[in-house]
Formats: structure tokens, sequence, C-alpha cells
């Protein structure tokens, strides 16, 4: 369970200024599992785990027509522009949201699907989690979730540099995760297989393009540097200089293409679990 006192807080409107480049894998994702059997269920239940702002849970819902899809968040920003979304889905269903923190997220009721985009990495010890979602499913159901598998990346490696430098290691020692938040391939598929899943597993490295000033900066704006904008939310001139020490490092490891776009190579990690039919 996270501590809502030091637990970063989300910005919807920062998040989703790189929206195709986010969603994209969950695209992908969802792809991979309609390649398979049909989410059982009638109609199909389907939950999906750190559901941010609410888009990724309507495209999930616009992905599986008539099914009844719930986003879960733990944070309040998220879901006050989540609800925004919530009511009959088009191509017929329906999308809520309520709030969980996704380590204590258990299933109420048996699921046709229990989708992830980019969330797991926030939750520590997440694959423990594997054997109750799992035995939530209905027989022929999927576990499916896609996490970043870049925190070797400059972006990552500066940050933690510099957080842990003398100038700011008393402030932001201690904010970020760790190193490693997320298993790799041989780990993911030993806990799944271990539920008794077929397992599909694959990566893959996107060539982001960016955009405008201090691209990567921004990005990060949204996801990996919320730790130190919350622990800085109460100093805007340490919170400035930060920034700025921060953006000199990532121009340096990021330089602009002559044509003004900024590359970001992004490699995410993809995992399909699909408990058998006769479960």
């Amino acid at each position: 369970m996270s501590d809502e006192r030091t637990a970063p807080r989300w910005d919807p409107g920062q998040y989703l200024r790189h929206a195709d480049h986010r969603l994209r894998p969950l695209r992908e994702l969802l792809d991979r599992v309609a390649d398979g059997p049909a989410p059982p269920g009638a109609p199909p239940r389907i939950a999906d785990l750190g559901c941010g702002p609410g888009t990724p849970t309507v495209m999930v819902a616009a992905r599986f027509p008539g099914a009844r899809v719930t986003g879960w968040d733990s944070s309040g920003e998220m879901l006050d522009a989540a609800r925004d979304h919530a009511g009959p889905a088009p191509g017929g269903g329906l999308v809520d949201f309520a709030r969980a923190d996704i380590a204590d997220w258990r299933p109420a009721e048996p699921h046709g699907l229990i989708v992830s985009n980019a969330a797991l990495q926030w939750v520590p010890c997440h694959a423990e989690r594997f054997p109750e979602w799992v035995a939530g499913l209905l027989p022929g159901g999927v576990l499916a979730f896609q996490v970043p598998d870049n925190f070797d990346a400059p972006s990552h490696l500066l940050l933690r540099e510099l957080c842990s430098s003398p100038g700011w290691h008393d402030r932001l020692g201690h904010v970020l995760r760790g190193p490693t938040p997320i298993l790799d391939a041989d780990g993911y598929h030993e806990a799944l297989a271990a539920t008794g899943c077929s397992v599909d597993l694959w990566t893959t490295e996107y060539r982001q393009l960016l955009t405008g000033p201090d691209p990567v900066l921004e990005w990060t704006r949204g996801t990996a540097l919320r730790p130190v904008l919350t622990a800085l939310a109460d100093a805007p001139a340490e919170r400035d200089a930060f920034l700025t020490e921060y953006a000199e490092r990532l121009r340096a490891a990021y330089p602009r293409r002559p044509d003004g776009t900024t590359v970001f190579p992004f490699r995410r990690l993809f995992a399909v679990a699909r408990r058998p039919a006769g479960a």
C-alpha cells in the first residue's frame, strides 16, 4: 500500500500532453489480446488497473464492445479527470471508475480481462499479486499489461544521479523508486507461468519523436519526475533550480535534430497471460 503523504501527485493534463505516444503501446497490447479468443463473460467484465485520466479505459471499452469496464486508480486527480468518461461506451457496454491502490486490489467478481497500461512499475512487488489476479479470472480469461523497460535510459539515470548528488541528496535522495522497479522478461515469465497461464512476452523499443523546447523534460514531468515535483511542491525556487539543472543534462543526452525534433527512444515490456479455458 502506498503512503498518501509521500505518494506522487499526478497532473492529468501534463500526462496527456503525449497521449499518442503513451496510448500506442496499450493499443498494441489490446490487439494482441484480441488476436486470441474473446475475453469470457456475458458481457465481459474488465478491470483497467492504473487507469489514469480515463482515456486508456475508454480505449479498452472500445476494443471490446459490450464489456463492463471499471478503471481503478489511487490518484484523486486522475480519477477526477477520468469520471468525465464514465457512462455508456461506444458500441455498447459501460465504463465506470473507482479508487483503489493496485497493491491492495482484488477482483470482487470473476473477470474476463484484467489489463494495466504503464502502471505496475509504481507498485512494489507487483508480481506477488499475479496469483490472486489470475484466480479472479474466468476460465480463458486474460491478464495483460505493459510496463516501461527503460530504467537504464539516460532520462532515468540522470534523474537518479541528480537526486543523489551532494546538492540534492538530503532533499531528494529518498523520493525515487529503486533503479529496477520491474522484473526482467524471464522474471515475469516465471511469475506468470507459475499461475498456470500460457504466457506471451515481448519487448518493443519506440523511436519517439518529440517536439518543442526541452521535450524530454516535459515528458518526464508527466511520469518519472512526479515524485520530485511532489517533494518540492512547497519550494518553488528549489523546484525551478532542480528542473533547470536536469533540463541541461537532458539536452546533452538527447540533442535536438536539425529538423527540430528530439529522438527519445523508449523500450516497453509486454505480457499477455491467458488462464486455461478448462481451469
